[in-house]
């Protein structure tokens, strides 16, 4: 990956709509060429899919939170399973230390999160225990990978 395509992917993450004439324009290139170089950059997995940014307080998802869970580990695979087909659960993280996973739940009010926590996310497979945090602000979200190279 060489400069013009760091810049494609930072253009690109700044405005997915970005026409290929006018990200040609910005890195130095015509329009083929720029397409050409977008998908290789999707070939090689470096980008996986456009789409919009939502906003989920506008939807009415005012309440989010941050779930800790413990998981038994032979049923892993079953836990995993459903959180990927469970529409509430928006990030979910494998991870190291005192908990093996992180959710990110977003829900319309207090009642709503209870109610998910104590009837569906306490009967997952494998779920032992869990710990969970509210978000009180969101300082940062949706950082541009390509900034960070």
């Amino acid at each position: 990956m060489d400069k013009v395509d760091k810049r494609i992917l930072q253009l690109l993450e700044a405005d997915g709509r970005l026409s290929f004439a006018a990200l040609g324009d910005a890195v130095g290139l015509s329009k083929t060429p720029a397409w050409n170089r977008v998908r290789d950059l999707e070939a090689k997995g470096l980008i996986e899919g456009y789409g919009a940014r939502v906003n989920a307080d506008a939807l009415g998802l005012k309440i989010r939170a941050l779930v800790h869970l413990v998981v038994s580990f032979d049923q892993y695979e079953a836990f995993e399973a459903a959180i990927v087909a469970h529409k509430s659960i928006s990030v979910c993280h494998a991870v190291t230390g005192e908990y093996d996973y992180v959710l990110e739940i977003l829900a319309p009010d207090m009642p709503c999160l209870d109610e998910l926590l104590r009837t569906q996310l306490s009967r997952l497979p494998g779920v032992t225990r869990f710990n969970t945090s509210i978000t009180t602000r969101l300082i940062k979200s949706g950082s541009r990978y390509s900034d960070m190279l």
